[in-house]
């Protein structure tokens, strides 16, 4: 494991930098909602909306992960509860800029603190920042908190699935997002 791993609120002015950490998780996703495999465009798409305040993927709902002071990792956490409120900002976006009309099934809900995603860098994976980042927020939601953690992980991502397990999230359900079926993990005291 990495030494001096530190983790932080987001800043608004390091939307540029999150928003390649976010893709990373939700590539597919991004490229869903906006119509096109474009991974340029789907950048400027998160970009754009990490930049704004009250939405799913606003700075305000993001953690940084820094090694020697550069961001190495990026976690997505917001209450369940306001995924309506948060999500109608970008797909008032998908609809204005990329002419979509989409309705995406409800990832979360009222009673848990979601891990809409969490994005390590390509060249440090496998080192535990991922799983430093997922005992921090644990401690922050959970033990300090004690609010539910939940997330959503795919069914083809079986090394990912093992990690959440092994941290103590147990599966308390399924969900499809955009067509995928995913695994409905949960952490609670």
């Amino acid at each position: 494991m990495l030494p001096n791993i530190s983790i932080r609120k987001a800043k608004r002015e390091e939307a540029q930098i999150i928003a390649p950490f976010l893709l990373l998780a939700m590539e597919d996703i991004v490229y869903e909602f906006i119509g096109e495999k474009s991974s340029e465009k789907a950048k400027h798409f998160l970009t754009s909306l990490i930049d704004e305040p009250k939405n799913q993927y606003s700075y305000e709902n993001c953690w940084v992960a820094e090694l020697a002071h550069k961001i190495v990792g990026v976690a997505l956490v917001y209450d369940g509860g306001q995924l309506n409120e948060l999500r109608a900002p970008v797909l008032q976006k998908i609809a204005s800029s990329y002419h979509r009309k989409l309705k995406p099934e409800d990832e979360t809900a009222e009673g848990e603190y979601y891990i809409d995603c969490v994005g390590v860098d390509t060249s440090l994976q496998g080192q535990g920042i991922g799983s430093r980042i997922l005992h921090f927020l644990i401690d922050e939601y959970v033990t300090k908190a004690g609010r539910t953690l939940g997330l959503l992980v795919d069914k083809e991502n079986p090394n990912a699935e093992k990690l959440y397990l092994k941290l103590g999230f147990e599966i308390v359900g399924e969900k499809t997002l955009v067509g995928k079926k995913l695994n409905h993990l949960q952490y609670k005291i």
